[in-house]
């Protein structure tokens, strides 16, 4: 499963965002191309790639301010442009 992102400008943006999503039990391991925008993830062996499991990874990366690629505007682009901030440093701090 892959997904374009905004807003992922380091290695701390990448180790956050492989922290958070391998922590949710649907997702086995999460490769993050920085350059590219890409979050690439393989599921569980029992999960299935259907709506509902996308979904919950695209909302997870958004409420960690890194959203689906086209996906928020004005505000809303803003306000994620932040929280990617955040969680840049938290990753950072992790490394």
């Amino acid at each position: 499963m892959e997904f374009q992102v905004e807003n992922i400008k380091c290695g701390g943006c990448a180790n956050g965002i492989r922290k958070q999503l391998e922590a949710m039990d649907e997702v086995e391991t999460v490769t993050v191309d920085v350059e590219a925008g890409c979050v690439r993830l393989s599921l569980a062996p029992n999960i299935k790639p259907e709506g509902s499991v996308r979904e919950k990874i695209a909302q997870t990366l958004l409420k960690m301010g890194y959203p689906e690629s086209g996906t928020v505007e004005g505000l809303k682009a803003a306000g994620a442009k932040a929280k990617s901030f955040v969680s840049c440093a938290v990753g950072k701090m992790s490394d």
